[in-house]
């Protein structure tokens, strides 16, 4: 949709000179995005209680776009799911600050 102002600055519309008030027109677009998320398992050593799973949980879930982390201690299993593709080596890292070796994706 164009404008209805004419390069002089008057109102194409002719509401101005008709006698009538101009009104202006805003134009409103919407764009929607849809985001994917993924979810990805790592292998984790190291895992032996409660605690490690705390400790992981709270250490990959506040890394930016992870919306959730399940860990599978008997399993050595750190299920990730984030809002488009992973970041593998901030996961990894984020896995080692915890105390914990990120070996690879499951």
């Amino acid at each position: 949709m164009g404008s209805c102002c004419t390069p002089d600055h008057s109102c194409s519309t002719g509401a101005e000179s008709a006698g009538g008030t101009a009104v202006a027109v805003a134009e409103t677009v919407t764009v929607t995005v849809t985001v994917t998320d993924t979810t990805t398992a790592y292998a984790v050593s190291g895992m032996t209680c409660g605690h490690c799973r705390t400790a992981i949980t709270g250490a990959v879930g506040a890394l930016p776009g992870v919306v959730s982390v399940d860990v599978d201690v008997a399993g050595g299993l750190v299920t990730v799911t984030t809002g488009g593709a992973p970041d593998d080596a901030a996961i990894a890292a984020a896995v080692d600050d915890a105390g914990y070796e990120l070996t690879g994706r499951a």
